[in-house]
């Protein structure tokens, strides 16, 4: 389904229009009712009135700004904050604190995330690292036994231990003294009144309640908040949270000392170092002290920035990988078509995805030895072109080589064989994030991406706030990937876990090209470097590059993994003659839920999925 809006609606003030779309009345979406598409299901909840449920759509095209996300509530209140006058940056938190009421299993205040931001006037893109931290307590061997053996896992998730400090809420004040132009408690009002009059559950969000009811039974308090009698909230029915819409109100009219330094502090510390759980259930706490909380900052980081086919792609840096491995996965791409002297654009689909493939697994060899939150990532070499050369030499066109791939050394000298680095395996990393983009009229830009880690993040609420607490430390190894190498990602004192988010950037001489993210843990890396592949080599609009079947290979000795049916396909039959190793994904378990807005002639394409996660929501005026 397509929008085209192009036309400007007649300005109101950002907060009124934003705390009428969080009562329900949803502007845009009623602006947009002429948009084909099926009917949308009117909620029987007094609460919401007779305003519906508002649209999904997976394309808009307008001349003046965009935004794009996976949930069309919070792309109705980002675009109404730009009409209404606010700029990118507004909108962005706004979206963020929405996304923290209907996507409370991926993102919310008890998490954190990454986000960039480019300043049209200058051309400057700035970074902000809201990544959770570890407290000052812990060491290299936090999550082993005695023996020295790793803890186990799913025990580690669902406790205290893997709770990091939030980052969220300092990030949003940040983003918004720094570059918005509305006060934070005008950008937190939408999301308030959102959360106290409640959003229509769709398939997406019942699904994923139902699929973590068992988990969420084992905390009292997450039962209470987000099952209904022990169970899923219905399709079509209203989920309202009256807790975590008395938090908004708090953080807009207190400011977020309240949450680092005061009684909702207070209550996140009480609830990590003794997470209150249902009778026979065993959890270990947190260590995490009032100290760690308050002396939480976010970081203005500098991007990463590499070039790509004339134009220059930024990312985020550590304890992001995403900068580094999307960056090295287009050089890869480009170096292999050096090599050959044969283009992606002139490949079919079994030979432009094998490279792709080789490209990826090669990035995540690369970032496993070498990023992390730690002082010398080598970035200029990891993004340059002599490494890129290098490792492009290890490539076969016509087979796979076999995973996992060594790992690279970016030392600088690229005349002689560098020494051999060790194949090491694929960590695990959480699939649930969200992600969400914005355009404003002025051409400023905002890619972010947070995140509670795993679905429901640690499965722990905190009493009577409304909000899931992250498991962001399991990111860290619990012990050395390789033993005798060096593991830039094992806990520390307030340490970052590593992270695959990859907000993205690309611009070019004239200007902003293209704004692009997704959720989905180590998959995020490939995902995007997919849909920037898929849109500049392959030539596929952004919402095609977006809805394209994908292939992730992590350099895991299992294989690839790959959805919407890629692997039956004669793609995925062609790559299993070349040598890869598929494995395809269940439909509830696709990788990613991506959105993008590019700068095309007709003006700002605003993209989101089209089938995955239920679709997303594009919206542009």
């Amino acid at each position: 389904m397509t929008q085209h809006s192009t036309g400007r609606i007649t300005r109101r003030s950002a907060l009124a229009a934003g705390a009428a779309l969080g009562a329900g009345a949803l502007g845009a979406s009623q602006a947009m009712a002429a948009a084909p598409g099926p009917e949308a299901p009117v909620p029987s909840d007094p609460r919401l009135g007779s305003a519906p449920e508002p649209l999904k759509l997976n394309e808009a095209v307008g001349t003046t700004a965009a935004v794009s996300c996976v949930d069309p509530y919070a792309s109705d209140i980002g675009l109404s904050i730009l009409q209404g006058g606010g700029s990118a940056m507004d909108a962005a938190v706004a979206m963020a604190a929405a996304l923290g009421v209907t996507e409370p299993y991926s993102c919310g205040i008890g998490g954190g995330g990454f986000l960039l931001y480019r300043d049209a006037a200058t051309g400057l893109v700035h970074t902000i690292d809201g990544r959770e931290t570890a407290p000052m307590s812990y060491t290299e061997t936090q999550f082993t036994d005695a023996s020295g053996a790793e803890l186990d896992f799913d025990a580690v998730v669902n406790s205290g231990l893997s709770i990091g400090v939030p980052g969220t809420p300092a990030m949003w004040a940040l983003a918004a003294e720094r570059f918005g132009t509305l006060p934070l408690g005008a950008l937190l009002e939408p999301a308030e009144q959102l959360a106290r009059r409640g959003f229509v559950v769709d398939q997406h969000f019942h699904s994923q309640t139902d699929e973590n009811a068992e988990r969420f039974s084992r905390f009292p308090e997450t039962a209470r908040v987000f099952l209904r009698d022990g169970s899923a909230p219905e399709v079509g029915s209203t989920f309202a949270n009256p807790d975590l819409a008395e938090v908004y109100r708090r953080l807009r009219t207190e400011g977020i000392d309240v949450f680092y330094r005061g009684d909702i502090g207070a209550a996140i510390l009480a609830e990590a170092n003794a997470p209150s759980a249902v009778s026979g259930q065993e959890v270990q706490g947190s260590p995490m002290t009032a100290a760690d909380l308050a002396r939480y900052s976010p970081v203005l980081r500098a991007p990463t920035v590499s070039a790509y086919r004339g134009m220059t792609v930024f990312g985020m840096a550590a304890p992001s990988s995403g900068g580094v491995a999307v960056g090295e996965i287009l050089n890869l791409l480009e170096h292999y078509e050096l090599r050959t002297g044969i283009g992606l654009a002139q490949l079919g689909e079994t030979d432009y995805l094998h490279r792709f493939s080789e490209a990826c697994a090669t990035a995540f060899a690369d970032r496993n030895r070498w990023v992390g939150d730690v002082a010398d990532v080598p970035y200029a070499e990891l993004l340059g072109d002599g490494f890129a050369a290098e490792r492009a030499e290890i490539m076969r066109p016509s087979s796979a080589r076999p995973r996992p791939i060594p790992f690279g050394w970016p030392d600088g000298d690229y005349t002689t064989a560098p020494p051999a680095g060790a194949a090491q395996p694929e960590p695990y990393e959480g699939q649930s994030t969200t992600h969400l983009n914005v355009v404003d009229q002025w051409g400023n830009a905002v890619s972010y991406t947070l995140t509670i880690e795993q679905t429901g993040g640690s499965g722990i609420t905190v009493p009577g706030h409304g909000f899931l607490l992250n498991n962001e430390l399991t990111d860290f190894n619990f012990v050395p990937v390789t033993p005798g190498v060096p593991d830039p990602n094992l806990p520390g004192p307030g340490k970052r876990p590593r992270s695959s988010m990859a907000p993205t950037i690309i611009t070019d001489a004239t200007g902003l090209r293209l704004v692009v993210g997704t959720p989905g843990g180590a998959t995020i890396i490939t995902s995007v470097a997919q849909i920037i592949a898929g849109h500049f080599e392959r030539g596929l609009p952004l919402v095609d590059a977006i809805a394209a079947p994908r292939l992730s290979s992590r350099n895991d000795e299992d294989g690839e993994e790959t959805d919407l049916g890629l692997a039956g396909s004669p793609a995925g039959r062609g790559l299993t003659g070349l040598g890869h190793h598929l494995a395809p994904r269940e439909e509830k378990n696709w990788i990613g839920n991506a959105s993008g807005i590019s700068r095309e002639a007709i003006g700002l394409v605003a993209a989101a999925e089209t089938v995955r996660g239920g679709g997303g929501a594009a919206r542009a005026w």
